[in-house]
C-alpha cells in the first residue's frame, strides 16, 4: 500500500471539504480503480465505516473494485442493437478473450469489457466502442478481427486476418 499517496488524497480532500463521492473518485484516479486495502484505510482515517464506502460505490456504476484492462471495450445492448445482435457482438468479445462468467477484465489486464444499456448512436446500430472510438453497424466477426488487433501489443494494430 502506499501510504504516501493515501495521503496525499487525505490531505487534499480534507482541504478542499469533500465528500465520500469526491474521495472515491480520486482514489479512483489515482489507481484506476477502488482498491478495498484504502477504503480500510480511509475509513480508520476519517472515522467512516467501510459500509458507508461500499454503499456508494455499489450504488454508482462508474466505481470499480477491480483494476480496469488497458483497453475498454463497450458493447450496446440498448433495444435498436439489442434487435441487430448486440447480444451476440458481446457473446462474441467474451469468446474472443476467453473471459470466464463473471469476469469482466482479461486476466492479463488487457481488455475490460462493459455492457451499455444505450449509448444513444441507434442510427448505425450494433455499436461498439473500443477506447473512445465508436464502431457503428457491426458484426460478432468483425468484433473479433479489431480485438485480435490488439492482442500483440499496446495500441492498435489493424485487423489482423
Amino acid at each position: 500500500m502506499d501510504d504516501k499517496l493515501l495521503n496525499k488524497i487525505l490531505n487534499d480532500f480534507s482541504a478542499a471539504n469533500g465528500n465520500l463521492i469526491t474521495l472515491l473518485q480520486r482514489i479512483q484516479d489515482a489507481f484506476g480503480y477502488v482498491p478495498e486495502h484504502a477504503v480500510a484505510w480511509f475509513s480508520r482515517k476519517l472515522d467512516i465505516p467501510e459500509s458507508s464506502f461500499f454503499g456508494v460505490i455499489t450504488f454508482y456504476p462508474k466505481f470499480r473494485l477491480k483494476p480496469v484492462g488497458k483497453n475498454t471495450v463497450t458493447v450496446c445492448c440498448g433495444a435498436a442493437c439489442h434487435i441487430k445482435g448486440g447480444d451476440k457482438i458481446l457473446k462474441k468479445v467474451r469468446e474472443t478473450l476467453s473471459l470466464p462468467e463473471g469476469e469482466d477484465t482479461t486476466a492479463n489486464l488487457s481488455f475490460t469489457v462493459e455492457k451499455a444499456t444505450c449509448i444513444g448512436a441507434c442510427s448505425i446500430a450494433p455499436v461498439v466502442i473500443l477506447n473512445n472510438e465508436v464502431y457503428g453497424t457491426t458484426d460478432p466477426e468483425g468484433v473479433a478481427k479489431l480485438l485480435k488487433g490488439y492482442e500483440k501489443e499496446d495500441e492498435f494494430l489493424g485487423y489482423l486476418l
